[in-house]
C-alpha cells in the first residue's frame, strides 16, 4: 500500500509505472479469477455429500459469484483506462489489493474448513488445491508486488501452520515444501518486478526523450519558419507555401495571387526614433496584418519592412483591390511608439496566376515589380501587375542587355545645364546630366537607363565613366568651371564606390572645391547613417554636397541638420504654378529662410518664365536653374556661361 501511495505522489515516473501495472494486471486478472473459480469448483465437487452443503455448495458458490462480478467490473473498467486519471487508477489498485487480501482470507478459511471432511484423498485434494491455487495467483500478480506478497502471506502462513500441526508426515512435508517453493517464487517475483519496473522506467525515459526531441523539432521548425519579431511566418515558409501551389509539376486549377507589401516611410522612423521604435512599429504592423489572415489569405514577413501575401482563392481583380485597399488603410493608421507617434503608408504589389506568371518564381518577381512600379507612381496603394508592366519589363530587359554590351566610354556623354545667379544672369555652375546614344536602341531616356543601371548593379560603372568625363570637362574648361555631379543611392551606399570616386577626383588634379555632388532625398532614406558617412567622406575631400529635389521625399529638419550640406535644390514641382499658388510661395519662402539660417545655398529648379523669376526673387531666391536660363547642352556650348561659384560652405 505504501508503494502505491508513493507512486501516486511521484509525478511522472511513478505514475507511469502505476499505469503500466494497472494495464498489465487488467490483462492477467481474468486468468486469476478463472484459476480461483476452476480450482474452487473442483474441490467443492469432491466434497459434495461429504461436507455440509454450506461448505460444499453455498460458500463456494458465493465466492465464485463474487469472482465473476469482479471480473465483469474489471472488463468494463479496462475499456475506460485511457480516460482514467492517475488518482483514479491508484484508487482502483488500492481497492483491488484489499479485495485480494479479503478473498485470500476467505478462500483460505474455506479450504482449511473442508480439511476435516472426507478421507485421505479429500484431505490431500485440499492441500493440493490451496498450494496450486496460491502459486497460480502469485504468477497472475507478478506485476503487483504488494498484492502478491500480501496474498502469499495470507495463504502461506495459515497453510504452513495448519498442516504442520496435523502431525501427518506427508502434510508436514507438503507444508515445508510449500514454504520453500513460495520463498523461491517470492524471489522470482521480486526479480521480475524489478525488471518490469526498470523496463517501464526505460520505456518512459525513451518516450520522454522522444517527446523532447519532437518538441525540439517543433521548436526548430517554428524558429525556421516563423519571424521572431512579428510571429508571422517567415520568407522560407512563404516561398514554400507558394511552391506548393505547383507541386508535382502540375499547374493549379484555380486562380490565386501573390502580393508583396513594402512600408513607405519606415526607414525614416527607424533613423529618427531608433531601432527599438522601428521594432515596435513592425510588431504592430504584424498584429494588424494578422487580422486579415484566413484560410484564403496567408501573410508572412519576408524581411526588413517587406511582407508577403498569398491569396489562395481569388474570383476577380476587384476582390484583390478591395482587400489590398483595406490592408493599406489599416497600415496607414497612426502608430503609438514608446516615445512618439508615427505615421507611415504601405505599397502593395500583386501578381495573379495565370495572367502574370505560370510558376512560383515568375509570380513573385512580378509581384515585386508591381510593388516597385507602385512605389514610383502610386505610393501607398495597391498595384496589380498588368500588360503595361509586362511591356515595361520587356523594355527594361532590352535596355539592360544593351547597357551590358555597350561601349560606355564611347556611347555615354554629358550635357550641362547652367545654375544661374538671377541677380546678374551669370552661370555659377553647371549640372552634369547623363545621355546615352545606343547603336541598338538609339537615344535612351536618362530616366530609363539610370533606373535600369541601378536595378542591375551597373550604376557604379556608369558613375565612374560619367565622372571621368565631368572631370575632363572641368580640366579643359579652366579653373572657372564648376560642376554639379549626381550620385545615386547605390553609389553612396557602397564604401567601395565612394572610395573609387575619391581616387578619381584626386587623380584628376581638379580642385575638389569646384565639384558638387548631388544626392536626392530618397537616396538618403535608403540608409541614412551610411549615406551621411559617405557624404562626410566626400566633404573631407573638399567637394561640396547638394541635396536635390528637396520637398519630395521624407527629409526632416533634424536629418538636414545632420547632413554635411552646402546647397539645397528645391524641386521643380513647387515652381510650375508659383505665380498663382500662395501655398507654394509660402513653402518656398520657408525653405529659403531655412537655408539662410543653416547657411546653405538655396537653388530653385524648373524655372521657365520671367514671371516665375520675379516671384522667386521677391521670396528671396538668388540661384536658379531651368529652361529659361538654358537647356542641357553638350560640352562645347557651355564654356561661355561659366563664371564664378556661388557662395556657401
Amino acid at each position: 500500500m505504501r508503494s502505491t501511495r508513493l507512486m501516486l505522489s511521484a509525478k511522472g515516473e511513478g505514475s507511469v509505472l502505476m499505469r503500466s501495472q494497472f494495464e498489465a494486471f487488467s490483462r492477467q486478472l481474468p486468468l486469476l479469477y478463472l484459476i480461483l473459480i476452476i480450482n474452487s469448483v473442483a474441490v467443492a465437487i469432491t466434497h459434495i455429500g461429504v461436507a455440509p452443503d454450506l461448505l460444499s455448495v453455498y460458500v463456494p458458490a458465493v465466492l465464485c459469484v463474487a469472482c465473476v462480478v469482479r471480473l465483469a467490473v474489471w472488463a468494463r473498467r479496462r475499456k475506460l483506462i485511457v480516460n482514467l486519471s492517475d488518482r483514479q487508477i491508484a484508487q482502483r489498485l488500492r481497492t483491488t489489493i484489499w479485495l485480494i487480501v479479503v478473498l485470500g482470507c476467505l478462500f483460505t478459511a474455506w479450504g482449511l474448513s473442508l480439511y476435516r471432511y472426507g478421507g485421505a484423498y479429500a484431505k490431500a485434494h485440499v492441500a493440493f488445491y490451496m498450494s496450486i491455487t496460491v502459486i497460480g495467483c502469485i504468477f497472475c500478480l507478478m506485476h503487483m508486488r504488494t498484492a502478491a506478497l500480501l496474498l502469499t502471506a495470507v495463504v502461506l502462513i495459515p497453510f504452513a501452520l495448519f498442516f504442520s500441526a496435523t502431525g501427518n508426515p506427508v502434510f508436514v512435508a507438503i507444508a515445508i515444501n510449500m514454504v520453500l517453493v513460495s520463498m523461491a517464487m517470492v524471489k522470482v517475483l521480486l526479480t521480475y518486478y524489478r525488471d518490469f519496473s526498470n523496463l517501464v522506467r526505460s520505456q518512459n525515459a525513451l518516450e520522454q526523450k522522444q517527446r523532447e526531441l519532437e518538441a525540439l523539432n517543433d521548436e526548430n521548425h517554428k524558429l525556421a519558419n516563423a519571424d521572431s519579431l512579428t510571429g508571422l511566418p517567415n520568407r522560407r515558409h512563404f516561398l514554400r507555401q507558394l511552391a506548393e501551389q505547383f507541386e508535382n509539376g502540375r499547374l493549379p486549377d484555380r486562380s490565386f495571387a501573390v502580393g508583396v507589401i513594402d512600408l513607405d516611410g519606415f526607414k525614416q522612423v527607424n533613423d529618427l526614433h531608433g531601432h527599438r521604435a522601428g521594432d515596435s512599429l513592425l510588431e504592430e504592423v504584424g498584429r494588424r496584418l494578422v487580422a486579415f489572415m484566413s484560410e484564403q489569405l496567408q501573410i508572412a514577413r519576408l524581411g526588413g519592412d517587406e511582407f508577403g501575401l498569398l491569396f489562395l482563392q481569388i474570383d476577380t481583380p476587384r476582390q484583390l483591390l478591395d482587400i489590398g485597399s483595406a490592408i493599406c488603410d489599416a497600415l496607414r493608421l497612426p502608430y503609438e511608439l514608446p516615445r512618439a507617434t508615427a505615421r507611415i503608408s504601405a505599397s502593395l504589389g500583386i501578381a495573379m496566376f495565370p495572367d502574370a506568371g505560370r510558376n512560383a518564381e515568375q509570380l513573385f518577381e512580378r509581384a515585386d515589380y508591381a510593388l516597385y512600379y507602385g512605389k514610383e507612381n502610386r505610393r501607398g496603394h495597391t498595384t496589380i501587375f498588368s500588360e503595361q508592366h509586362e511591356s515595361s519589363i520587356r523594355e527594361f530587359g532590352s535596355v539592360e542587355q544593351a547597357l551590358r554590351q555597350a561601349d560606355l566610354e564611347r556611347e555615354l556623354t554629358l550635357h550641362y545645364q547652367p545654375i544661374v545667379d538671377a541677380r546678374t544672369g551669370e552661370a555659377t555652375s553647371h549640372e552634369a546630366l547623363a545621355r546615352w546614344s545606343s547603336p541598338v536602341l538609339g537615344d535612351v531616356s536618362p530616366a530609363l537607363f539610370i533606373r535600369v543601371a541601378e536595378r542591375s548593379d551597373l550604376i557604379h560603372e556608369l558613375t565612374a565613366v560619367l565622372l571621368g568625363k565631368a572631370l575632363a570637362f572641368m580640366n579643359e574648361g579652366g579653373r572657372r568651371i564648376h560642376v554639379s555631379f549626381n550620385l545615386s543611392a547605390r553609389d553612396i551606399a557602397s564604401p567601395e564606390a565612394v572610395q573609387k570616386i575619391r581616387e578619381m577626383v584626386q587623380a584628376s588634379g581638379v580642385d575638389a572645391g569646384r565639384l558638387t555632388f548631388e544626392v536626392t532625398e530618397t537616396a538618403m532614406t535608403q540608409d541614412f547613417e551610411k549615406g551621411r558617412a559617405a557624404l562626410s567622406e566626400l566633404k573631407r575631400l573638399g567637394a561640396k554636397i547638394s541635396l536635390d529635389d528637396f520637398g519630395t521625399g521624407y527629409s526632416s529638419l533634424h536629418c538636414i541638420h545632420q547632413l554635411p550640406l552646402n546647397h539645397v535644390k528645391v524641386d521643380r514641382s513647387f515652381v510650375c504654378d508659383i505665380a498663382r499658388d500662395a501655398a507654394a510661395q509660402g513653402i518656398v519662402r520657408s525653405i529659403v529662410e531655412l537655408c539662410r539660417n543653416l547657411e546653405l545655398t538655396c537653388v530653385i529648379e524648373g524655372v521657365e518664365t520671367e514671371e516665375q523669376i520675379a516671384v522667386l526673387q521677391r521670396l528671396g531666391c538668388k540661384f536658379m536653374q531651368g529652361y529659361y536660363f538654358g537647356r542641357p547642352a553638350p560640352m562645347g556650348a557651355c564654356g561661355a556661361l561659366a563664371v564664378s561659384a556661388p557662395g556657401g560652405r
